[in-house]
């Protein structure tokens, strides 16, 4: 994925600081700060388009997906991974890889937004 400049936002970095990753002590914390926040708050089902190609991902851009959940905690280590319908069972992609569409709500919209900034910030757990 594309690394493109962002500005810092002093109102996301301090939610990022204050209310995900707060007393996280390593990238294990780190992961699972998100992790929870995320799954906190989203909320699922929602619809999104595919914003960008990854290897490891059979999403084209522009393809529209149902989100349904967060992957299992154990997939997402390293980076959050949502779970789409795909074919009969779902398939965990990258969060990073969906922009949101439709009545998506407010909430849903910001967390989702807040881990685009950590990722276009080159920001890792650890």
């Amino acid at each position: 994925m594309t690394k493109t400049k962002v500005k810092k936002n002093k109102t996301r970095e301090e939610r990022i600081s204050m209310e995900i990753i707060v007393d996280a002590n390593g990238p294990e914390e780190q992961a699972m700060g998100w992790f929870c926040y995320l799954e906190e708050n989203l909320q699922f089902p929602f619809t999104a388009l595919c914003r960008a190609k990854r290897p490891i991902s059979p999403l084209h851009v522009d393809d529209e997906v149902e989100v349904f959940g967060m992957a299992p905690e154990n997939e997402c280590g390293k980076e959050m991974f949502v779970t789409i319908q795909w074919e009969k069972d779902g398939l965990a992609v990258p969060l990073s890889q969906l922009t949101p569409i439709r009545a998506t709500d407010q909430q849903t919209k910001q967390a989702i937004e807040d881990w685009h900034y950590w990722v276009e910030m080159g920001y890792e757990f650890g």
